[in-house]
This record gives structure tokens, C-alpha cells and sequence, in this order.
């Protein structure tokens, strides 16, 4: 049953039933307009990815957890914005101090640890991204990021969106000034999202690997299928872009990698 921890050769893995969306329209970087009201979402494995997310903020913080001194207010913002969104969500119960997730498990709001806080409301990752005046490109100076595709935050915090990409091959010149007009571009009250699909041999959620270590294997042992649907939303009091990362693992049909 989709959603539930699932053992295959000792190894946890979390998947979900389907895709919610066409993953053969891709196209990079493939960005449209998204409802705000969509910005958020809850899938049939909520429950299973957010007891993961709770184990990795307990155990492994430091990987999973980012913030500059400089995004404490962006951070701030953002939670007050998500738990804005939850509060039209009816399985969500919301107090003044504390959230009741669907699965049952109470939150507390804890102010002064907003990107902690927002990595155990709901599914979606979230990087922070910011200008700085004078500046050429935005730098990720925050994130919760528990289910990295293949990349350590640690590398990357603190760095530039072209830095940030090292070592994908497709992310050129061209391709990054691309990018960082849609940054720039992207308006208060006017989120866009896109998407990615790939074939992974591991169906891990969690998947920190440093530069180069190759992640994605031969055809013939990609097995599933990892997308994930990116938004991007600009907050209207700080002006930080905020990257969502909304995380589907599915398994291929047994005909499709043989």
C-alpha cells in the first residue's frame, strides 16, 4: 500500500501510488503558472515521509538544516505564510502554540526555529534564495532540505545558483541566466512550478552524495522513478524567493526497465 515504510533487501524506501501530474510533457526548465492555492500539497504517503522527516531534524539536523544569519526574517515570513496555507486544510488542526498534522502527530511552533518547524508541517522541502544588492545571481542561505536528490546541502549553502548546479552538465551559461531571470521575475502572489523525472536504482528519500559521485546507475537497475515538483514563490514582505521541492518516488512497471 503506497505511503506505508516498505522493506526491500533491508533497505526502508517510501512510495507513492502515481506521479500527479504528466511526466512526459517535460521540458527544461519547463516553468508555468501554479495556483496558489496549489502551492502546498499532501499525497497518500504523508504519513510515511513525515515520520521520516521528524527522524532526520532528531537525528541528522546538521545535514538536513541551513540557515544564514541574513535569512532569519525570510525564514520568519515563510512560516507565518505556510501555516496561513494550513489553516485552509481541515486535517490540520492549528493553535496558537502547536499544529496537529493529519497522521495525528501534535508540532510546536517554535518562532525561533521557523526552518525546523516548517520541516515537520508538511512534505515539501524549502530553500531560501536571496539577491543581495549588487549582486548577479541569488545564493541559497537557507534551507530544510530532508530528501536531497543526490546533493549535500553543506556544499551548496552560501553559494550562487550556478554554484549550486556544479556538476550538472546541462546547467551552462545560458541555461543560468535563464534561471536567474525566472528568479527575478517571479512576482509577489504569482508562484510558477515545474518539474523533473528521472530513473533512479534507489529509491531512498534521503540521498546526500558530494560533487561528482555518480547516482543514477545503469538502465537496466532504475527501477523507479524519483520526480520532483519545484515551485517558486516570492515573499511579499523580505522579496527572498522561496524553492519548493515536493517529493514522488514511484516504482516503474516491471516491463518498463527490461
Amino acid at each position: 500500500m503506497a505511503g506505508m515504510l516498505r522493506l526491500a533487501g533491508g533497505m526502508t524506501i517510501i512510495l507513492q501510488d502515481k506521479i500527479p501530474y504528466d511526466i512526459t510533457s517535460e521540458r527544461l526548465p519547463g516553468v508555468g503558472p501554479m495556483p496558489e492555492a496549489d502551492w502546498i500539497l499532501r499525497d497518500e504517503a504523508f504519513a510515511a515521509q513525515m515520520a521520516l522527516r521528524d527522524q532526520l531534524l532528531k537525528e541528522r539536523r546538521n545535514e538536513v538544516l541551513a540557515l544564514l544569519p541574513e535569512a532569519v526574517s525570510a525564514a520568519e515570513e515563510l512560516l507565518t505564510m505556510v501555516l496561513d496555507r494550513l489553516v485552509q486544510d481541515p486535517a490540520y488542526l492549528i493553535d496558537k502554540d502547536q499544529v496537529t498534522r493529519p497522521d495525528g502527530l501534535t508540532v510546536a511552533i517554535n518562532r525561533a526555529d521557523p526552518m525546523g518547524t516548517l520541516g515537520r508541517l508538511v512534505q515539501q522541502d524549502f530553500c531560501l534564495m536571496m539577491k543581495p544588492e549588487g549582486a548577479d545571481e541569488h545564493l541559497l542561505t537557507g534551507a530544510v532540505l530532508c530528501f536531497p536528490a543526490g546533493w549535500m546541502l553543506s556544499q551548496k549553502i552560501g553559494h550562487p545558483l550556478i554554484r549550486i548546479h556544479v556538476p550538472v552538465p546541462a546547467y551552462d551559461d545560458m541555461l543560468a541566466r535563464r534561471v536567474q531571470r525566472l528568479f527575478d521575475g517571479v512576482q509577489v502572489g504569482r508562484p510558477l512550478w515545474r518539474f523533473n523525472a528521472l530513473r533512479y536504482v534507489d529509491p531512498s528519500l534521503f540521498q546526500p552524495r558530494s560533487e561528482g559521485v555518480p547516482k543514477y546507475g545503469t538502465p537496466e537497475e532504475q527501477r523507479y522513478i524519483r520526480s520532483e515538483r519545484q515551485s517558486i514563490l516570492r515573499l511579499p514582505d523580505t522579496g527572498a524567493v522561496v524553492f519548493g521541492i515536493h517529493t514522488f518516488v514511484v516504482k516503474l512497471p516491471e516491463d518498463a526497465h527490461q
